[in-house]
């Protein structure tokens, strides 16, 4: 079975803990083993977040002012290699030593006229008072926004439409490769009028990327990995209750955070929609009974759909 495992943030670090090196590699270390548990008899292949630590560099390039900030598609690719580089370090460390393993630094193609270029909502990096703020989008051409009392700059979210590795994963994983890719959404870039390829200052969510990944691979089933051990509903109030087994239409009857569950239950029921193949959502160390439909939310097409597509 072909299967794309997307890491939450709570794979790579904990709610409150600082985002040292140590602590990542703690994280991808547990991160490792469960999946390693998954990789007998399978094709897996394995997608992260990066949030935390474009953040970091963001701030680290911020306390150097001789030169004007990186781009984010290029601080987007160091937090590729060096999440991947862990990953693939500690997955090596658990699985059998003639098992092969690969990070692949990930383009994704992205609408230059996604209306998200227009309305950026996504925040990024350090925070600022407003008069710093300013003086930093004039200077730099960023959008700025208040985020609580403070001010932070805000980047596009556009969707994702292709990504340009998959060709090349797909060769992977068919060898019995291991790969470790579209970090953090992966690399966004577009297509200009001459058909030159260059990256964006955007930032694509790494859930739907994920997503798209998993319907350009023809995988089997698509697990997201997140710090709660499913999906509820009614979240937060006395009435909550895990969804164990649900379908696209019910959940897309409900609402879910932007921020947080929002976008996952939109990558599975995009991939179970597209495909008619199953895609869960659960805790990490809950991975195996997840990819087996006995933890977590089960996201299956509905029955009449999944007749129909047969």
């Amino acid at each position: 079975m072909r299967i794309v495992i997307a890491l939450g943030g709570n794979a790579l670090l904990r709610r409150g803990e600082p985002l040292t090196a140590e602590n990542q590699r703690a994280n991808i270390k547990v991160a490792a083993e469960r999946i390693a548990e998954v990789v007998p008899g399978n094709e897996v292949v394995v997608a992260h977040g990066n949030g935390p630590q474009v953040g970091l560099l963001a701030l680290q390039a911020a306390a150097y002012q001789d030169v004007r900030p990186y781009p984010l598609d290029v601080l987007g690719a160091q937090t590729e290699a060096m999440i991947g580089y862990v990953i693939e370090q500690e997955l090596g460390n658990v699985l059998p030593t003639d098992q092969h393993i690969a990070t692949l630094l990930t383009m994704v193609r992205v609408d230059p006229d996604d209306p998200a270029f227009q309305d950026p909502t996504k925040f990024i990096g350090p925070v600022y008072l407003r008069e710093d703020a300013e003086e930093l989008a004039a200077d730099n051409g960023w959008t700025i926004r208040q985020d609580g009392s403070s001010y932070r700059r805000v980047v596009p979210s556009p969707a994702p439409q292709h990504i340009y590795e998959v060709p090349s994963i797909r060769t992977l994983v068919e060898a019995g490769t291991v790969v470790v890719c579209t970090g953090g959404g992966g690399i966004p870039t577009v297509l200009d009028a001459d058909g030159i390829l260059h990256g964006v200052e955007a930032v694509v969510d790494k859930d739907l990327a994920a997503s798209l990944l998993a319907r350009e691979l023809e995988a089997d089933l698509l697990v997201i990995v997140t710090d709660v051990d499913g999906v509820y509903a009614d979240w937060g109030t006395p009435q909550q209750r895990l969804l164990g087994r649900t379908t696209p239409d019910e959940l897309r009857a409900m609402d879910f955070p932007a921020g947080s569950m929002g976008p996952k239950v939109e990558a599975v029921c995009g991939f179970v929609t597209a495909t008619g193949r199953p895609a869960g959502v659960g805790a990490l160390h809950d991975i195996v009974d997840v990819v087996a439909g006995r933890a977590g939310t089960r996201v299956e097409p509905a029955p009449a759909a999944a007749a129909a597509g047969r």
